[in-house]
């Protein structure tokens, strides 16, 4: 199972949101490249970095910040947020990142992301889709979370037919940033119906068994936010607990 600790870019530093709510905002580190150092030194092989000014302003802006990350050759770098256009793409890849990240227009503009899956291949990009579930299904949030999408989970994943893609990203948008543990039953029904998918999981990792159930539920991977940052475990106890 591959542990991505996470980093959350605004204006330049690490900080974390609770529900995405960019009016709820943790400040943690000033130097990222110290924070990305730590994690790989702790014996991180990705981390997972989110350009929450380019999800605001819905294009990538942190090229700078992401090309001096992936130059310190520590770690390989997952990232996203803003991405819209094929110049996103290029800008991120040629600025170090291995997986871009793709959300809302994974939902929006299928034939445009599979477009690219088609021209970089299932390893370049990670489909992100965050969800809130409801009782009347499990329905992807865009837009800052602030509209569903018009399809449920399952119908936008049948867009993207076995083979198109490999990593899925899903983050279950009432848990993120909270702390209460990820959405375990949803990630194992997501394992259930799209075997050829990399699963990662997302939002509400508090503890490693949080991590340890969602590995035994079938996911390839997590994402490690808040927890981390407030010290309820570190990275080593993490990839051990996961070994």
């Amino acid at each position: 199972m591959i542990l991505y600790p996470a980093i959350d870019l605004k204006d330049g530093v690490c900080v974390r949101l609770m529900h995405g709510r960019f009016d709820q905002v943790t400040r943690y580190d000033d130097d990222p490249v110290a924070r990305l150092t730590a994690f790989a030194e702790a014996g991180a092989e990705w981390v997972h970095i989110v350009d929450l000014d380019g999800a605001e302003a819905g294009r990538a802006v942190q090229h700078d910040t992401l090309s001096r990350l992936a130059r310190t050759g520590r770690v390989r770098i997952q990232s996203g947020g803003g991405v819209r256009t094929q110049d996103d793409v290029s800008r991120l890849r040629d600025a170090g990142v291995a997986r871009v990240v793709v959300g809302s227009l994974a939902v929006t503009a299928p034939d445009t992301v599979r477009g690219w899956l088609e021209d970089l291949g299932p390893e370049a990009l990670t489909l992100a889709l965050d969800v809130r579930v409801t009782d009347d299904g499990i329905v992807p949030a865009l837009k800052g979370w602030t509209e569903a999408a018009p399809l449920d989970l399952w119908a936008v994943l049948d867009l993207y037919p076995e083979g198109v893609f490999r990593h899925l990203l899903v983050t279950d948008i009432g848990r993120d940033g909270a702390l209460t543990g990820p959405n375990i039953d949803l990630l194992a029904q997501i394992v259930w119906r799209r075997p050829d998918l990399k699963v990662q999981a997302s939002g509400g990792v508090a503890e490693t068994s949080d991590l340890t159930a969602a590995r035994d539920a079938g996911c390839d991977g997590a994402i490690i936010g808040r927890a981390l940052y407030e010290g309820r475990f570190s990275v080593e106890q993490a990839l051990e607990a996961v070994r």
